[in-house]
């Protein structure tokens, strides 16, 4: 089995790794060993990934840690020595390691308050498990059927906690198992799939006797890989499985209980934070504090708590809508009613907070019903991928609304536990980061003295309008570029420039987005998601939600890029060729990849272009289409480029693209014509604005064998006139894929427009007519036909016959 290994103070910093080594570009973090540290301890660990040799940072994305040295030891290696504050808070943080060359991915780390120990092998044997002290963490890796034991010694009646974490290191798709057992081997506890801890895993019992009691890590299935590291925290500290009630309000003191502890239902007394939103809430005790948090959901909103009964509409607990309320579906098939007063014509939001949020065992699911009559307004089980319930209802009177909550399955008991949030329709506003390959969540790095730029995507709910954005705490020397959103868009591209002598760098920046319009008191920040372990149909099993953008300053590379200004616009219909020039450092001549940062509304470009080696420039197409948005839009180009064992990106400063609409409407006539001939196709013009000079009009897309020539018109002209000629051996049939092509030339550049739907039908001659001979006279006379025997009456026509001549 894999070991962590251990390391010498490091005293050399990354800045004074020798210059001429060839580091690589977009590196790579995969792991860190050990995944976790006791706080209040100067620790040294190992980063490993690849194209990290110029290692210069790591930056936290939570306060509490800091980075004493760093020192490469390889390309894929990096000793880092790290100073843990006494108070750094426990459980998940995240991290990025910056290089000269870029910003890797987003790896966790784990801050533990218990000493740490490695797990030593061999301790795959029942009766030779690992001896670990009570009150102690373990860090380990469960390979292929591979087995860990563990023993601890514990008086009767101790508390013995068990809380592993392992899929939630963030590395692989890791399901643990842990078992307790005692020295006859009897399973005392179990766990797998732990709704508080995700998929992993939490044992707690009371010893009922003094003795040794051996703990079991596996994978649950037998299964295992070097990635499959865990965090065994053993002591006896508390792991309540559930809270209630579930929050309170910002600085209120709520006395609480801990559910789900082999000790007993416990009261405690937390006084909320002055901040609303979620509560990482520690239990603690003379025995420990857990390793991982409790969360509690902190609202200014009027609070109640379910009063049993309630488990029918006409017994609904009340509560105030907008408002919460917190209750437990305890026991299998219960369900709970709350009522509250609606105002007619109202929306309101309401939401139940179970799984996903609180880690209840309940899978809820939520109708909504009217209290007059019973009848059901709205329901919802799972709401976009999350297991909990949200939906919007109108009230059609002023009057009560019930709500309903039961468990998707119909258990229940009394880690069930559940929130309800009434609210009414509000603004909202997030900023995101769209990825540009797919589940890699988008940074940037800055080169020196070049620009890069990023695309920002706004999704406000409830509201319009234009929203301005700012950006706190950009590294030095960089400048950013932007401008204010549309209020019919909800993307933005935005760019940044590092000055040449801008200090390698690395920032989590705060991007702020407010809306324009003064009475709406709002302001979004980013969201960003890092899926560091994909399950089965890739579905999101843990990750890392970010608030910032990470940006850093890199070091220079050797070439820029530029979009030579168009001086005529692209029109709807139409195309035009965009021209990017690269200026390249000399020796640098590789292949540089060109794509658009994002395509205006309407407008499409290519994305397979390249400047080739030694070349300087390339033109990237791009079509409008007939719904183009008209207007001035900002773009720029990204170019991408093999650099040092990695890849580098910069982009164009900004030009303009202008979209206006067409030259020209088209109408098109069918036509016809024989193989070998010659015809007239008739194109009809509406001219939609005035252009200079003459413009040139030709038909594209005619099959083989059919000629024709481009024809000349002004903007006054009506109709355009083609002379088609058709070979003899022109293939005949319908054609349909025939266009008509109109350019314009002002400012020496040409206007496009392509428009289609033209029919030419190509027949084939008519077979000449061919003379009939006429019989020879052989002297003989024709015998007259002869007559063909009369058909005998049938006994009912006979009768009819008879009727009609009176007998």
């Amino acid at each position: 089995m894999k070991r962590f290994q251990s390391f010498g103070l490091a005293i050399l910093a990354a800045a004074l790794l020798s210059a001429t080594v060839a580091f690589g570009a977009d590196p790579k973090l995969s792991a860190i060993d050990p995944p976790g540290f006791q706080r209040g301890n100067e620790i040294e660990v190992v980063f490993r990934g690849d194209r990290i040799k110029d290692a210069e940072e790591v930056i936290f994305y939570e306060p509490g840690v800091e980075m004493k040295s760093i020192a490469a030891e390889n390309d894929k290696a990096v000793k880092v020595t790290l100073s843990v504050k006494p108070d750094c808070r426990l459980g998940k943080h995240a991290c990025r390691l910056r290089t000269a060359s870029g910003l890797s991915d987003v790896n966790l780390f784990y801050v533990g308050a218990l000493p740490e120990m490695e797990e030593k092998e061999p301790n795959n044997d029942f009766k030779e498990p690992q001896p670990v002290p009570m009150g102690t963490t373990v860090n380990g890796i469960v390979q292929n059927e591979d087995v860990d034991y563990f023993v601890v010694e514990a008086k009767k009646g101790q508390r013995i906690t068990v809380e592993l974490t392992g899929l939630r290191l963030g590395r692989t798709f890791f399901d643990p198992f842990v078992a307790v057992y005692n020295e006859q081997r009897f399973v005392l506890a179990k766990s797998d799939d732990e709704p508080l801890v995700h998929q992993d895993c939490v044992c707690s019992l009371l010893a009922p006797e003094d003795g040794k009691y051996i703990i079991q890590v596996r994978e649950s299935s037998y299964g295992g890989n070097g990635n499959c590291a865990y965090r065994l925290n053993v002591g006896s500290f508390p792991r309540p499985l559930g809270i209630f009630p579930t929050g309170g309000k910002p600085g209120e003191e709520v006395e609480i209980t801990w559910l789900g502890d082999p000790s007993g239902n416990q009261s405690m007394k937390v006084k909320m934070p002055q901040t609303e939103g979620e509560f990482l809430y520690y239990p603690e005790d003379q025995y420990g504090i857990a390793p991982t948090p409790n969360r509690l959901l902190v609202s200014s909103l009027p609070s109640a708590i379910e009063s049993e009964p309630n488990d029918k509409r006409e017994e609904a607990s009340p509560m105030e809508g907008p408002g919460v309320a917190s209750g437990v579906i305890e026991k299998k098939g219960d369900e709970d009613y709350f009522k509250f007063a609606a105002k007619k014509g109202q929306t309101y939001e309401i939401r139940a907070y179970a799984r996903e949020t609180l880690r209840s065992y309940l899978d809820p699911v939520v109708d909504v019903y009217r209290m007059t009559n019973g009848q059901r307004l709205q329901g919802n089980d799972d709401s976009n991928g999350n297991i909990d319930s949200y939906l919007t209802v109108q009230a059609p009177e002023d009057e009560e609304l019930v709500i309903r909550v039961r468990d998707h399955l119909g258990s229940g008991g009394p880690l069930c536990v559940y929130r309800i949030e009434v609210t009414q329709r509000a603004p909202k506003l997030t900023v995101q980061i769209p990825e540009v390959q797919q589940y890699v969540a988008r940074t940037i790095s800055v080169p020196q003295g070049n620009t890069m730029a990023i695309l920002l995507q706004a999704r406000r709910e409830n509201f319009g309008s234009e929203l301005n954005f700012s950006f706190n705490d950009i590294p030095e020397g960089v400048e950013v570029i932007t401008f204010p959103m549309a209020e019919d868009s909800n993307v933005l591209p935005v760019m940044l420039r590092a000055k040449p002598d801008a200090k390698l760098a690395g920032k989590l920046v705060d991007v702020v987005a407010k809306p324009t319009k003064e009475e709406l008191k709002l302001e979004g920040h980013v969201l960003q998601r890092s899926m560091l372990v994909r399950g089965q149909n890739n579905r999101d099993m843990w990750g890392h939600d970010a608030e910032r953008m990470a940006v850093a300053v890199t070091e220079k590379v050797p070439f820029h890029i530029e979009i030579v200004q168009p001086k005529v616009p692209v029109v709807r219909d139409g195309s035009m060729q965009l021209k990017v020039v690269a200026k390249r450092d000399e020796g640098f001549d590789g292949e540089i990849r060109l794509r658009l940062l994002n395509d205006p509304p309407g407008i499409g470009a290519s994305r397979s272009i390249k400047i080739a080696k030694d070349q300087t420039e390339a033109n990237i197409p791009v079509t409008a289409n007939g719904g183009a948005k008209i207007g001035t839009h900002k773009i720029c180009v990204i170019g991408s480029a093999p650099y040092k064992a990695g890849t580098v990106e910069v982009s164009s400063p900004f030009a303009d693209l202008q979209v206006e609409d067409r030259l020209v409407d088209f109408a098109f006539n069918k036509s016809a014509c024989e193989q070998g001939q010659e015809t007239k196709v008739v194109v009809g013009l509406s001219p939609k604005r005035d252009f200079p000079g003459d413009a040139k009009i030709e038909l594209l897309g005619v099959p083989s064998g059919v000629t024709t020539e481009p024809v000349t018109v002004n903007k006054d002209a009506t109709e355009a006139v083609f002379n088609v000629k058709v070979a003899e051996d022109a293939r005949p049939g319908k054609h349909t894929s025939l266009v008509a092509r109109i350019t314009v030339t002002q400012n020496d550049e040409p206007i496009i427009q392509t428009n289609g739907n033209i029919e030419l039908r190509v027949d084939k001659p008519l077979p000449p007519k061919v003379a009939v001979a006429k019989p020879k006279d052989d002297g003989k006379k024709e015998e007259a036909p002869k007559p063909k025997p009369e058909r005998p009456l049938t006994r009912l026509e006979q009768l009819r016959l008879a009727k009609e001549q009176g007998m």
